[in-house]
C-alpha cells in the first residue's frame, strides 16, 4: 500500500485535509454538472428546464441505490486496508461492482418501460413538457450504468485513502460535458440543435467518458483490483454485508427525497416566489453542506482505517480534531448567511420582494449550520466504523418531523417562515442528539471508555495532534 494511502498515520490534520479537499472539489463537480445543464437549456425556455427538472428527480432518486454499494465499498475497502487485508478489500470491490451494475440494469428498465407512467405522476399537463420529459428520462436511462458506476469507484479510492484520483478523473468528465452542452442543446457549427435531447446526451457521454477513465486507473492499480472476476457468482454473505452497510444511508436518502417533495408542496401554498426561494436559498446552502459532506466522507475514511488497524486512540483524536475544524467551519457558515444574506441572495435573483423573502430563508437556516456541519462529521465517524444505523435513524426521525413541524409552525403568526423554521430546528437537533450518541457509544465501548477522557483532556490541554 501506499504510504502517502495510509491514513493510520501521520499528522491528523493534514490527514484529513489532503483527503477531504478533494472530495469537496469532487462534490462541487456535481453541483457544477446539474449548473452547466441548466444555464443551457435554460437558453431555450422555461418549459425545458422544467422538462429536465422533473426527469431529473428519478436521478435523484437514484441516489438511494447507488448508496448502497458506494456506502459498502467506502467503509469495506478503508477498514480492509486498515487491517492491510488487501484480499478482502478486493472481495469488497468485487461484489461491490457487481451489485451496482445490477441495480443499474433494474432502476433503467423501470424508468424506461414505466416512463410515461412516472412523468405522468407530476401532472404537467403540457404536452410539449411531457414529451420532452420523457425523451430526457429515456436517454438518460441508456446510460444509467455509468452514472451508477462512478460513484463506487469514487467511493472505492476514497476508502483507500486517494482522493485526489476520483477529483482529477470527475473533473475531466466535467469538462466534457461544458463542451457538448451548448453543441448539441443549441445546434452550433455542424452539431445539429437537439434541445433537450442534447442535453441528455452529453451528460450520458460526459459519464461514459468518466468510467472509461476510471477503468483506464484501475489497470495501473492491480492491488486493489486484479482478479476481480465480476461474472463469477457472487458470495451472498458478502452481499449482505454490504446491504447491511449501505441500507439504512439509502433508506435516509430515499425518504429525505420524498420528504423534501412533502415540503415543497406545503410552501407552494404561498405561490412561486417561496419555491424559488427555497431553490435558489438551497443552492447558496449547499455550499456549507457539501463542505460538511467533504468531511464526512473523509472522517469515515480515516476513522475506518483505523478502526481496521485498532488505531482506537487515533480514531478519538481523528473525530476531535474533525469536529473542531467543523466547527469552526460551520460558525464562518452561519455568520456568512446571517450578515451577508441580501448580497449572496441578490447574486442570482434581482427583485426586490423576492430578496426580501430570502433574506428571512438564509438568516434562520443559517442558524443551523453549526449542528448541520457538526451532524455530518459525526455520521462520517459512526459510517467508519460499520455503525450505519445510527445515522439513519437520527435522519430520517428529524427530517420526518419536518413535514408536521411546517404544518403546525405555518399556521402560527409566522406564516411560511414557520417552515424555515421547522427544517433549521431539526438540523440543529440532529446534530445534537447524534453527537451525544457518538460519544455516548464511545464511553460505552470497553475499547474506547478509558481513551475518551484521556483524548477529552488532551484537548483542553491543546496539545499536538500529530501521532505515529
Amino acid at each position: 500500500m501506499n504510504t502517502a494511502n495510509n491514513l493510520t498515520k501521520g499528522n491528523i490534520v493534514k490527514t484529513l485535509f489532503r483527503l477531504a479537499v478533494p472530495i469537496m472539489g469532487t462534490s462541487f463537480l456535481q453541483m457544477a454538472y446539474n449548473m452547466t445543464d441548466m444555464i443551457w437549456v435554460g437558453r431555450i425556455g422555461a418549459r425545458a428546464v422544467a422538462a429536465v427538472g422533473t426527469a431529473g428527480f428519478y436521478t435523484w432518486l437514484a441516489m438511494a441505490f447507488i448508496l448502497i454499494p458506494k456506502i459498502g465499498a467506502e467503509v469495506g475497502v478503508a477498514q480492509s486496508v486498515g487491517r492491510k487485508d488487501l484480499p478482502k478489500a478486493r472481495a469488497y470491490i468485487k461484489h461491490c461492482l457487481q451489485l451496482i451494475i445490477c441495480l443499474a440494469i433494474f432502476y433503467a428498465a423501470t424508468l424506461i418501460i414505466f416512463r410515461s407512467s412516472l412523468i405522468g405522476f407530476f401532472k404537467l399537463g403540457e404536452a410539449d413538457i411531457i414529451d420532452n420529459a420523457t425523451t430526457y428520462l429515456v436517454i438518460i436511462s441508456s446510460g444509467l450504468v455509468f452514472y451508477f458506476l462512478n460513484p463506487v469507484f469514487t467511493a472505492i479510492f476514497n476508502g483507500y485513502g486517494e482522493s485526489k484520483t476520483p477529483f482529477l478523473i470527475n473533473s475531466m468528465g466535467l469538462l466534457v460535458n461544458m463542451i457538448l452542452d451548448p453543441l448539441l442543446i443549441l445546434g452550433i457549427g455542424p452539431f445539429p440543435r437537439l434541445e433537450v435531447a442534447g442535453a441528455a446526451i452529453a451528460t450520458v457521454i460526459a459519464q461514459a467518458a468518466v468510467t472509461i477513465i476510471f477503468i483506464i486507473k484501475i489497470r495501473k492499480k492491480p492491488e486493489l483490483f486484479s482478479g476481480l472476476k465480476l461474472l463469477k457468482a457472487p458470495d451472498m454473505g458478502q452481499i449482505k454485508k454490504i446491504v447491511k452497510l449501505g441500507f439504512p444511508v439509502a433508506l435516509q436518502s430515499g425518504l429525505f427525497t420524498t420528504f423534501t417533495m412533502i415540503v415543497a408542496r406545503i410552501i407552494a401554498q404561498w405561490g412561486p416566489i417561496p419555491i424559488a426561494v427555497q431553490k435558489v436559498g438551497s443552492q447558496i446552502e449547499s455550499i456549507s453542506w457539501i463542505t460538511a459532506g467533504g468531511f464526512q466522507t473523509a472522517m469515515a475514511a480515516f476513522v475506518g482505517q483505523n478502526y481496521g488497524a485498532r488505531k482506537w486512540s487515533r480514531v478519538i483524536k481523528g473525530y476531535i480534531t474533525g469536529m473542531t475544524i467543523m466547527s469552526i467551519i460551520g460558525i464562518l457558515a452561519t455568520a456568512l448567511l446571517i450578515f451577508a444574506a441580501r448580497p449572496l441572495f441578490s447574486i442570482f435573483i434581482p427583485e426586490e420582494e423576492t430578496i426580501i423573502y430570502g433574506i428571512v430563508y438564509l438568516k434562520i437556516l443559517g442558524l443551523s449550520q453549526l449542528f448541520m456541519c457538526i451532524e455530518s462529521t459525526t455520521a462520517g465517524a459512526f459510517n467508519g466504523l460499520g455503525k450505519t444505523i445510527p445515522p439513519s435513524i437520527v435522519g430520517i426521525l428529524f427530517n420526518g418531523l419536518r413535514i408536521p413541524g411546517a404544518l403546525i409552525l405555518s399556521k402560527t403568526t409566522l406564516g411560511l417562515s414557520g417552515v424555515w423554521w421547522s427544517i433549521s430546528i431539526s438540523s440543529i437537533f440532529k446534530g445534537i442528539v447524534l453527537t451525544i450518541w457518538y460519544l455516548v457509544m464511545l464511553r460505552k465501548n470497553p475499547e474506547t471508555k478509558g481513551l475518551s477522557m484521556t483524548n477529552f483532556r488532551w484537548l483542553q490541554k491543546k496539545r499536538s495532534v500529530t501521532v505515529n
